[in-house]
């Protein structure tokens, strides 16, 4: 699991420690560890400025290897079955995006990933997450969530997301709820946090974990054949 830009706060942790009560491993990296300790950034005005740097400072190709290092970590855990997916917040809802591109990482869940419509993250501000969808890098399943009043990611910014994915015919769900940016955050957010919504999308994410990590349904046979356009 891929945190915002504060690292590992209260908020992620927690959701990772539910991921794991339904029988999962699960690493949390510290997008950060370059110029922090591992330790969380306040939800204030200095961290928020000391996580938005970082995110510009750090070189794409570092984000990368943490993602690499992390499923690293986790196919030698013995606990491991192999099969693994990836899930994150905001920054993280990016870097888990990132995260499909290695072949190993089966599902991806993605909650209001920020920058990827702009192409903006990382050192030098111009990462190719979209340019490496179109070139078919990702092979697994994402599931894409945004809030529709979320001003990180307007409605183009959405758009152009959704129609990358299915240009390139990745096995995308794409969901515009009615929520603020950081909506699923139960602590700090600035009256955004929207309970309900997140247990109902945290369910819809594990039917996706244990869909394509939990159960092993074998290698794909073949291309799925154009619907039948019957009543």
């Amino acid at each position: 699991m891929f945190s915002e830009i504060y690292q590992v706060t209260g908020p992620v942790e927690r959701t990772a420690g539910q991921i794991a009560s339904h029988g999962y491993v699960v690493a949390c990296p510290s997008s950060f560890h370059e110029f922090e300790e591992p330790d969380p950034l306040p939800y204030n005005v200095e961290g928020t400025d000391r996580g938005n740097n970082y995110k510009i400072e750090k070189e794409l190709a570092a984000y990368d290897e943490d993602a690499t290092l992390s499923i690293d970590v986790l196919v030698k855990h013995p606990n491991c079955n192999g099969r693994i997916g990836a899930t994150g917040i905001c920054l993280g809802g990016h870097l888990a995006f990132r995260a499909a591109f290695d072949p190993r990482c089966l599902s991806s869940v993605c909650f209001y990933a920020t920058d990827i419509h702009g192409a903006t993250l990382g050192k030098g501000m111009k990462d190719d997450s979209l340019v490496r969808v179109q070139k078919g890098d990702i092979k697994g399943e994402v599931m894409m969530i945004f809030g529709k009043q979320d001003t990180h990611v307007p409605r183009d910014g959405r758009t152009l997301i959704r129609q990358t994915l299915d240009d390139a015919n990745v096995i995308t769900s794409f969901l515009e709820v009615q929520g603020q940016h950081a909506f699923t955050r139960d602590e700090s957010s600035k009256g955004r946090w929207d309970a309900a919504l997140t247990r109902n999308l945290f369910g819809m994410m594990m039917e996706v974990f244990e869909r394509t990590l939990a159960r092993d349904l074998g290698p794909k046979e073949g291309e799925a054949a154009a619907p039948e356009h019957v009543c």
